[in-house]
């Protein structure tokens, strides 16, 4: 291994990963926050949600991600009964505030930094793509997430991706620059095959923000369960220049 590729495979961050058994002999996780319907198999994942109507579960990180520059990989899945119909989805956060219950995916609306969404049902009805999709929001503390249209007014970027149900692990890997790029590669078409979701240039998180899952069912439902998170700080890359067909 090189220099350089010693210098990009990143220094992983234990305070910011979890895996089994999640947990220690109190109960208690020392990085993390468990809260809602939350339910830790040891031998299998963090369900934030049952396959019961009316649920909200969360797992935030107790400190904030101070690195300029850092990769999110989890394994993530989403199911429930064959032949049901199922929703609403979970959501990835990168945000100023943590543990708090609301309206989106079961987190709170108005937040400051980014919300991921693996949405699972179309509520507006009227999209030109399809469901499942992963969609992207960077929020101010003031802008509003649109439930009733899924978020298009206040999408940064997103993809169809069936994530749903899959035979194999899923996995995403949200990649961050400071002031470069915020990169999203999801593994749900084929076993161990990364597709590239979205990549936005000139994106500027907040400094000091809380990584956190969260996901809510309501009169539809779902199983919505984190598997492993594993975070790690990023050596710095040269200014990407945006394409031009971003312009």
């Amino acid at each position: 291994m090189t220099l350089a590729q010693v210098a990009n495979s990143g220094v992983i961050l234990r305070t910011h990963s979890i895996s089994m058994p999640y947990i220690d002999d109190e109960l208690q996780n020392r990085w993390f926050d468990f809260g809602g319907d939350t339910i830790i198999n040891t031998n299998r994942h963090i369900r934030l949600t049952n396959n019961k109507q009316s649920q909200v579960g969360h797992l935030w990180s107790r400190l904030p991600i101070t690195a300029h520059d850092f990769e999110v990989e989890f394994e993530f899945n989403v199911d429930g009964p064959t032949g049901h119909l199922y929703g609403d989805g979970f959501a990835m956060w990168l945000t100023k505030e943590r543990a708090s219950e609301g309206t989106v995916f079961g987190s709170k609306d108005r937040f400051d930094g980014l919300g991921v969404f693996f949405d699972t049902y179309d509520n507006e009805r009227a999209h030109r793509h399809t469901f499942p999709y992963i969609s992207a929001m960077l929020g101010d503390g003031m802008t509003s997430y649109d439930n009733d249209k899924d978020g298009r007014t206040t999408e940064l970027a997103g993809c169809e991706a069936e994530f749903r149900a899959r035979t194999f692990p899923t996995r995403a890997r949200l990649t961050y620059f400071k002031n470069n790029y915020l990169q999203l590669d999801v593994i749900w078409r084929n076993e161990d095959t990364w597709d590239q979701c979205f990549k936005v240039h000139d994106v500027k998180l907040p400094n000091q923000i809380y990584l956190g899952f969260s996901a809510h069912t309501g009169d539809l439902t779902d199983n919505h369960d984190i598997v492993s998170v594993t975070t790690k700080t990023l050596a710095p890359q040269p200014k990407q220049q945006k394409p031009v067909r971003e312009l």
